[in-house]
Protein backbone atom coordinates (compact mmCIF):
# COMPACT_ATOMS: atom_id res chain seq x y z
CA UNK A 1 0.00 0.00 0.00
CA UNK A 2 1.45 3.96 -0.79
CA UNK A 3 2.48 5.93 1.67
CA UNK A 4 0.21 9.03 2.92
CA UNK A 5 1.65 12.28 2.58
CA UNK A 6 1.64 12.18 6.25
CA UNK A 7 3.76 9.00 6.08
CA UNK A 8 6.08 10.59 3.88
CA UNK A 9 6.73 13.37 6.15
CA UNK A 10 7.42 11.52 8.98
CA UNK A 11 9.52 9.78 7.34
CA UNK A 12 11.30 12.45 6.10
CA UNK A 13 10.49 11.85 2.66
CA UNK A 14 9.41 15.14 2.02
CA UNK A 15 10.62 18.34 3.64
CA UNK A 16 8.64 20.10 6.12
CA UNK A 17 8.67 22.58 9.33
CA UNK A 18 9.00 20.37 12.00
CA UNK A 19 8.21 21.78 14.93
CA UNK A 20 7.84 18.46 17.44
CA UNK A 21 9.03 15.01 16.86
CA UNK A 22 9.55 12.10 18.57
CA UNK A 23 9.37 7.92 18.58
CA UNK A 24 5.01 7.80 18.29
CA UNK A 25 4.30 11.11 16.21
CA UNK A 26 5.44 14.01 14.37
CA UNK A 27 4.08 17.65 14.28
CA UNK A 28 4.91 20.57 11.41
CA UNK A 29 3.14 23.28 10.32
CA UNK A 30 0.44 23.82 8.21
CA UNK A 31 1.36 24.91 4.03
CA UNK A 32 -2.08 26.58 3.73
CA UNK A 33 -2.30 27.81 7.84
CA UNK A 34 -5.93 29.29 8.83
CA UNK A 35 -4.64 31.02 11.48
CA UNK A 36 -1.25 32.61 12.51
CA UNK A 37 -0.29 29.97 14.63
CA UNK A 38 -1.00 25.94 12.50
CA UNK A 39 0.14 23.02 13.24
CA UNK A 40 -0.49 19.41 12.49
CA UNK A 41 0.26 16.37 14.91
CA UNK A 42 0.60 13.19 13.11
CA UNK A 43 0.81 9.99 14.51
CA UNK A 44 4.03 7.75 12.90
CA UNK A 45 1.72 5.03 13.05
CA UNK A 46 -0.98 4.90 10.03
CA UNK A 47 -4.38 4.64 10.72
CA UNK A 48 -6.84 6.22 9.03
CA UNK A 49 -8.86 8.66 10.59
CA UNK A 50 -9.92 8.99 14.26
CA UNK A 51 -12.79 6.45 13.21
CA UNK A 52 -10.19 3.80 12.39
CA UNK A 53 -8.48 4.02 15.70
CA UNK A 54 -9.12 1.03 18.04
CA UNK A 55 -8.45 0.09 21.83
CA UNK A 56 -4.88 -0.83 21.02
CA UNK A 57 -4.24 2.73 19.72
CA UNK A 58 -5.49 4.65 23.18
CA UNK A 59 -2.24 5.05 24.78
CA UNK A 60 -1.12 6.67 21.27
CA UNK A 61 -3.98 8.64 20.91
CA UNK A 62 -3.78 9.70 24.92
CA UNK A 63 0.28 10.78 23.94
CA UNK A 64 -1.26 13.00 20.70
CA UNK A 65 -3.27 14.77 22.96
CA UNK A 66 -0.53 15.33 25.85
CA UNK A 67 1.49 16.49 23.13
CA UNK A 68 -1.01 18.94 21.30
CA UNK A 69 -0.75 20.55 24.98
CA UNK A 70 2.86 20.84 25.15
CA UNK A 71 3.14 22.04 21.19
CA UNK A 72 0.50 24.48 22.21
CA UNK A 73 2.62 25.99 25.27
CA UNK A 74 5.54 25.72 22.96
CA UNK A 75 3.77 28.13 20.27
CA UNK A 76 3.14 30.33 23.38
CA UNK A 77 -0.74 29.38 22.99
CA UNK A 78 -1.55 28.38 26.53
CA UNK A 79 -2.51 31.67 28.03
CA UNK A 80 -4.18 32.86 25.09
CA UNK A 81 -5.67 29.82 24.38
CA UNK A 82 -5.59 27.54 21.28
CA UNK A 83 -8.15 24.67 19.42
CA UNK A 84 -6.99 21.17 18.41
CA UNK A 85 -9.43 19.87 15.61
CA UNK A 86 -9.50 16.18 14.29
CA UNK A 87 -11.31 16.56 11.16
CA UNK A 88 -12.68 12.72 10.33
CA UNK A 89 -13.98 12.07 6.39
CA UNK A 90 -14.72 14.15 3.76
CA UNK A 91 -17.89 15.80 4.95
CA UNK A 92 -15.55 17.35 8.05
CA UNK A 93 -13.09 18.58 5.55
CA UNK A 94 -10.45 15.66 6.11
CA UNK A 95 -8.15 15.55 2.88
CA UNK A 96 -5.37 12.63 3.86
CA UNK A 97 -6.35 9.43 5.23
CA UNK A 98 -3.95 9.76 7.87
CA UNK A 99 -5.17 10.79 11.39
CA UNK A 100 -4.22 13.88 11.90
CA UNK A 101 -4.77 17.05 14.57
CA UNK A 102 -5.09 20.67 13.92
CA UNK A 103 -3.21 22.91 16.89
CA UNK A 104 -4.96 26.21 15.64
CA UNK A 105 -4.63 29.34 17.61
CA UNK A 106 -2.71 32.99 17.70
CA UNK A 107 -6.32 35.03 17.21
CA UNK A 108 -9.54 34.51 18.33
CA UNK A 109 -11.45 31.74 16.63
CA UNK A 110 -15.30 31.93 15.98
CA UNK A 111 -17.49 29.61 16.67
CA UNK A 112 -19.05 27.50 15.38
CA UNK A 113 -16.23 26.91 13.57
CA UNK A 114 -18.11 26.49 9.55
Amino acid sequence: MEKTLFEKIADGEIPADIVYQDAQCVAFRDIAPVAPQHVLLVPRKPIPSLSGAVGEDAELLGHLMLTAAQIAEHLGLKEQGYRVVANTGSAAGQTVPHLHFHILGGRTLEWPPG
